[in-house]
């Protein structure tokens, strides 16, 4: 848009007013934080809560699409990357290199946040997407009018946090410890019992690299501290006192188990009947506009957490991630402003009857 007088461009701030809801509750969350042992609830904004959560092994992040989806949402994408930097910068600082974040979004609301997220150190992996088939659009679509092909998608996109060590990241930092041991490159192979994987894979400096196995690496660390430089000792140590253990290496790196037959696209149709959750005797309609399916929610999870892990649900809704997170075994963590949906969601949690509303 421009000013109309100079020809400038001029910025057009996007709208923070919500689409409404299907439902509003007029009664008031009765408390402001719900726990069962295993997931807590809490009222209010998360970045008001996440230095009291326990660092995440995984973090399911569903808010602004740009659709003006919720109160607090923008018209568009362009106030999206605004919109997320301060809870990424949060996200950034608590998490560890066995952090896996699953971002929620469109396309174009992804790609503008894409830079903040690798701004704080989030490494993409991998763009995952939901297809719900045309049951979604049910053939209501004017195409003539949008002039585009109708979207049945949305985006789930995989980051981990990029560990690095005296700012290196590992692929540099391995290269450089054996170096520092001025032994030839090849003896990395005889240090690992191979034929020439250490030196073709776990000290490439290309897209070839690959994470040494743990063991591959405690190989590594003691044939370097027995045969390298007496001077430069000890070698592949974060500390300068001691080399990294076999443990202390495997947590480098985020945790990831990819189910048999699963690929990066997720044919799935959009939730019906049962699965919507609904409030009873008030509406007939979705109590949340942009529900995900507790089956997929389980998959990213399992798939990058251990038993008994930690979830982070910055922006809870009706808290379908931490409910999939308890129904997996692991503790949940999550935060969501609005009372008509806080009030809802711990209704799928709370062992006593449905909520009187």
């Amino acid at each position: 848009m421009t000013d109309g007088v100079s020809g400038q461009k001029r910025n057009t701030p996007t709208s923070t007013v919500g689409r409404g809801k299907a439902v509003t509750l007029t009664t008031q969350a009765e408390v402001e934080r719900w726990t069962d042992g295993d997931v807590t609830l809490c009222f209010g904004d998360s970045l008001d809560h996440y230095e009291s959560w326990p660092s995440p092994q995984v973090i399911v992040s569903d808010g602004a699409y740009g659709i003006l989806g919720f109160e607090g949402d923008t018209s568009d994408h362009l106030g999206i990357a605004k919109w997320y930097e301060p809870h990424i910068k949060a996200w950034s600082e608590r998490a560890t290199p066995q952090t896996t974040l699953w971002f929620w979004n469109s396309e174009i609301g992804w790609a503008a946040t894409h830079p903040v997220l690798e701004l704080y150190g989030w490494r993409y992996v991998n763009a995952n997407i939901w297809n719900k088939g045309k049951a979604h659009i049910a053939g209501n679509v004017n195409t003539a009018k949008i002039r585009r092909f109708p979207v049945v998608t949305e985006m789930c996109v995989q980051y981990v946090l990029e560990p690095r060590i005296d700012g290196l990241t590992l692929q540099r930092w391995l290269f450089r410890e054996w170096k520092r041991t001025g032994l030839p490159m090849r003896k990395a192979n005889e240090a690992c019992g191979v034929a020439d994987v250490a030196v073709r894979k776990y000290l490439d400096q290309g897209h070839l690299w690959y994470y040494p196995p743990p063991e591959m690496f405690h190989k590594m660390a003691q044939y370097a501290n027995v045969h390298g430089k007496p001077e430069g000792r000890p070698y592949f140590s974060r500390d300068g006192i001691r080399s990294m253990t076999m443990e202390e290496w495997a947590t480098m790196r985020s945790i990831f188990h990819c189910p048999i037959g699963v690929t990066n696209v997720w044919e799935r149709n959009p939730l019906k009947g049962p699965e919507r959750v609904k409030v009873p005797h008030i509406s007939s309609k979705a109590a949340h506009l942009n529900q995900k399916p507790l089956d997929l929610m389980r998959r990213i999870i399992e798939a990058s957490s251990s038993i008994g892990g930690v979830v982070w649900e910055p922006f809870g809704g009706l808290f379908s991630a931490s409910l999939a997170a308890k129904l997996s075994g692991r503790r949940a963590f999550s935060g969501e402003i609005d009372s008509t949906y806080f009030q809802i969601g711990i209704s799928r949690f709370a062992d006593q009857a449905p909520l009187d509303f």
